[in-house]
């Protein structure tokens, strides 16, 4: 087998334009934020943007112009820092085009993506006023007669995922909470993978019942330490509440936040920025 240990700047350089985007991890834990930052230096446009509950990750590629689309149950900074300043501020003006989801049906998305199927019933959603928001379509159970939302398949193109370790041919394994990642990584064309360490293929065949993203499924491997920081990553590092302070304060004006864009993301070497600021675990 092929293998797929490659730099974060070939990786990102091979999503294209335009493309379906699904990232892993949730709100501010695990997101790929290094994957992330590379597609903002690379001048990415018009990415749509799939996820279950996004935070950091989704409001920096709205804020910076990458993306333009978003299907996501909920993007947000939990209690810590409340909703997401650049996204909410996009989807008022109308700059981005908001395909609201409850969590449940982003993943019911991405299950009919997986099973190969252009849709998937889903109950209890006909009072929501999601359907009128998002105008979903309705399917009615042959054997009972019951009337069921229907919701239609999503398949990225690419989902990019943050492990905390994989090998160099793509197989990795997530301690701790999976979040949608597996299912992303079924239901996504194909995978870029960064994770926290590489691991051989012989640890992975030792004990393959710890491998969370089978390599199959992944086109390229990117060791990237800190990958998730500023968001948190399982066990080994927490979420950088000061890092993430300064980026909403940022958000007050369209000054502030080039000023912060240049200085944090797209000066030559950002990552090594995030190693020196941030305590290592």
């Amino acid at each position: 087998m092929a293998h797929k240990q490659t730099s974060l700047t070939e990786a990102i350089a091979s999503v294209a334009d335009s493309s379906i985007v699904a990232l892993g991890g949730n709100t501010i834990h695990r997101a790929p934020c290094a994957a992330v930052h590379e597609l903002v230096r690379q001048h990415k446009q018009h990415l749509e943007l799939v996820k279950t509950a996004g935070a950091y990750d989704v409001d920096l590629l709205v804020g910076s112009g990458v993306a333009d689309r978003v299907s996501a149950g909920f993007i947000g900074f939990e209690n810590v820092f409340g909703l997401a300043p650049q996204y909410r501020r996009a989807a008022e003006q109308g700059r981005i085009q908001v395909k609201e989801h409850a969590c449940y049906t982003v993943i019911t998305g991405l299950r009919a993506a997986v099973q190969g199927v252009p849709f998937l019933p889903v109950a209890g959603m006909l009072a929501s006023d999601l359907m009128q928001a998002r105008s979903f379509k309705t399917v009615q159970d042959p054997y009972s007669g019951e009337e069921l939302a229907a919701i239609q398949a999503i398949k990225p193109d690419v989902a990019i995922l943050h492990v905390q370790e994989a090998d160099e041919l793509g197989n990795g394994r997530i301690y701790g909470s999976v979040y949608e990642d597996d299912l992303m990584a079924r239901a996504a064309r194909r995978v870029i993978l960064t994770c926290e360490r590489l691991i051989s293929t012989e640890e992975t065949a030792r004990v393959p019942e710890l491998t969370t993203i089978p390599g199959i499924f992944v086109s390229h491997v990117v060791v990237v330490p800190r990958g998730a920081h500023p968001c948190s990553c399982g066990d080994l590092y927490d979420y950088d509440y000061d890092y993430l302070e300064g980026y909403i304060n940022a958000c007050h004006d369209s000054a502030s936040y080039q000023a912060w864009l240049a200085e944090h993301i797209l000066s030559a070497s950002p990552q090594e920025q995030f190693l020196s600021r941030s305590p290592q675990s």
